[in-house]
């Protein structure tokens, strides 16, 4: 038997944990050269013998990676023996995304981020926008110098909306919109960065927001409406600017990437190829993970806590901030073919997350999948440079093209659809 050169059989137990889909815990020869698509067959036929069930979509985990070949190219390549009894995890696999509605804007858009029905862009010709979830555009708000380089939600509900931009004009501004009259007015221009905004981040509790800049600060700020800012003068809070409540040094390049990992601490990822943990009650690093290339973007999941990030290099790579060789690589994604501008796990499902690139693509990975996306999410006429992933339904993305391009979740639908 020469199962190697993928001929001959391999003895297989095929688990799955999803109970309504289990098949009989026993046994089977299967060909060595078999892919995904001999398995589904398989699967599904032994489904239709036990309920008569429809036909559905899996995909395969052997050895905590999905298959993406042959199996006996898999087994090869991690070393396993051909004569054992190989465990095969099959797993419904994620429906495709459904490219909804392309929002055109007038100039670059670097940022993004969706909550509820409502979409909030920033763009390159200094100007905020607010959409529908179904593409209408709701408003458009002026106020920087500069283009704007990151959005976030503060909160959100029937009445009210309030949300902070952050811009290359050294400004973070709060902004307060009444969703009746459809009005919006800044409620707070943020000064003490020195050079341009590149990323912003609001707490778990809306009460503070943390930007990171080319000046290499972290800079703390308080997030509420009405800020008592001590020590400030009387003129400063008359005029609406307010000043950070902490500043941290550490950096030495560009902070891209800043994200609240829980109520007091924070991750930041940069351009001098480090991401750094801190401690906000210590105002300090907590801990400090080495990468050999500058950082992008990263994202860091509350479901599996894990860190994600996007480098000049085309690729994605995963880290583990709580083990000791925290810099160690756990796994690199390869897909793109340019630079990796921006990554954002999804909130809801732990294995999965999206990233965009300059090779004009959107991507939809299991981080269990190394060598190939998911999907790959198709729209971009141009460079991506932000995606968003905030509200579970919609996956969406801003670019050089001038547009929002918005995907909508199947699953997310069809869970609600369930849940109704």
């Amino acid at each position: 038997m020469d199962v190697e050169n993928g001929e001959g059989q391999v003895q297989v137990h095929l688990k799955t944990k999803q109970e309504h889909y289990a098949v009989p815990d026993v046994p089977y020869a299967i060909d060595g050269t078999v892919t995904t698509v001999e398995l589904n067959t398989f699967v599904n036929a032994l489904l239709r013998q036990k309920d008569g069930s429809s036909d559905t979509d899996f995909d395969f985990l052997v050895f905590d990676e999905y298959l993406r070949g042959r199996l006996c190219d898999h087994l090869r390549e991690k070393a396993i023996s051909f004569e054992d009894a190989i465990e095969i995890e099959y797993v419904e696999r994620f429906p495709a995304p459904e490219p909804q509605d392309c929002l055109l804007h007038d100039d670059w858009v670097s940022a993004v981020k969706a909550s509820g029905k409502w979409i909030l862009s920033g763009c390159y010709d200094n100007t905020l926008n607010l959409w529908t979830n179904k593409g209408k555009h709701i408003l458009t708000i002026s106020g920087h110098t500069a283009p704007i380089k990151a959005v976030d939600w503060i909160s959100l509900d029937e009445e009210t909306g309030r949300f902070v931009s952050t811009s290359q004009d050294q400004t973070a501004m709060l902004w307060q919109w009444n969703v009746g009259s459809n009005s919006v007015e800044c409620v707070s221009v943020c000064k003490g960065h020195e050079r341009g905004v590149d990323s912003v981040s609001v707490s778990p509790d809306g009460l503070r927001f943390a930007t990171g800049s080319w000046d290499t600060m972290l800079k703390v700020w308080s997030a509420e409406v009405e800020d008592a800012v001590e020590g400030s003068s009387k003129r400063m809070k008359e005029s609406g600017v307010r000043t950070p409540k902490i500043t941290l040094q550490g950096h030495r390049e560009s902070v891209s990437a800043v994200q609240w990992m829980d109520a007091s601490t924070l991750l930041t990822g940069s351009w001098d190829h480090t991401l750094k943990v801190w401690d906000l009650s210590l105002e300090g690093i907590k801990t400090e993970i080495s990468t050999n290339k500058s950082i992008f973007d990263a994202s860091y999941s509350k479901l599996n806590r894990l860190i994600l990030t996007a480098s000049a290099d085309k690729n994605l790579r995963l880290y583990d901030p709580r083990t000791n060789q925290g810099s160690v690589v756990r796994n690199t994604y390869l897909g793109h073919n340019a630079w990796v501008q921006t990554v954002m796990w999804s909130t809801t499902e732990e294995f999965l997350f999206v990233s965009g690139a300059y090779d004009n693509q959107n991507k939809l990975w299991d981080c269990r999948s190394p060598k190939a996306p998911l999907y790959d999410l198709l729209g971009h006429g141009e460079k991506v440079l932000d995606i968003d992933w905030s509200n579970p339904k919609y996956i969406v993305s801003g670019g050089v093209d001038n547009t929002v391009r918005v995907f909508k979740s199947r699953k997310a639908l069809a869970d609600d659809a369930e849940t109704k």
